[in-house]
């Protein structure tokens, strides 16, 4: 279990040899896996081919999706962006994107229709129960959350707009395992029915890792 990898594919890779990944294992990834990092393309690819690891979208990954899939539109049919493109386009390269873009430029066709299917096909959220625990996983929390409303009816932007309180618990018997803020001094961070697990990476922080079937920490 990790989160926000921005595209740090050589401590990815790092990581899976420290925890020993196989393939009677899985993994969860809590979202922002693109951005900031020179590797998002190398990282996506290689996530994409490992059906044992499941990610989960984050507001990251959410806008590149949009943004990738409107370059690759202007690209195959020779268009212009619109005013309202490039003013977002704007913000996002500004925001970490540029590197995400630079990568997805050397693409060939078939490999920028393999990126904008796996963005595009992430989920929201995954639920899991192990050693009899139950745990819901989202990128940052759930925003306006009410326990009569299903999951399925929120908005994508709900699970990114609203960064989970460590002090309250959101969800009795539900622990909820987030990223998105980064944890004090680089570590995975504990709070009541939570886990946040974005170590920083992004900003030369450690990538951390948390097993749950035995509470394990690790971190490269």
């Amino acid at each position: 279990m990790l989160s926000d990898l921005h595209g740090a594919y050589r401590k990815f890779t790092e990581l899976l040899r420290t925890v020993r990944f196989g393939d009677a294992d899985v993994m969860y990834v809590l979202g922002d896996v693109v951005d900031y990092g020179e590797e998002s393309m190398e990282l996506v690819s290689d996530l994409s081919m490992r059906a044992n690891v499941y990610p989960v979208a984050g507001e990251h990954d959410f806008l590149a999706a949009r943004m990738l899939s409107g370059f690759d539109r202007m690209l195959r049919e020779g268009t212009d962006p619109t005013p309202e493109y490039i003013a977002e386009m704007t913000r996002w390269v500004g925001d970490g994107g540029q590197a995400t873009l630079n990568g997805f430029r050397t693409l060939d066709a078939e490999q920028r229709e393999g990126v904008l299917e796996y963005l595009c096909d992430m989920a929201l959220f995954e639920e899991a129960t192990v050693a009899g625990r139950n745990y819901l996983m989202v990128h940052a929390g759930i925003a306006g959350y009410r326990p009569e409303r299903d999951l399925e009816d929120y908005c994508p932007e709900d699970f990114f707009t609203e960064p989970l309180n460590p002090g309250r618990e959101l969800i009795p018997g539900t622990t909820l395992l987030v990223g998105h803020v980064p944890g004090r001094d680089g570590r995975i961070v504990r709070g009541a029915g939570s886990i946040f697990l974005d170590c920083g990476v992004a900003f030369g922080g450690r990538l951390g890792c948390l097993c749950l079937e035995s509470g394990e920490e690790f971190y490269v």
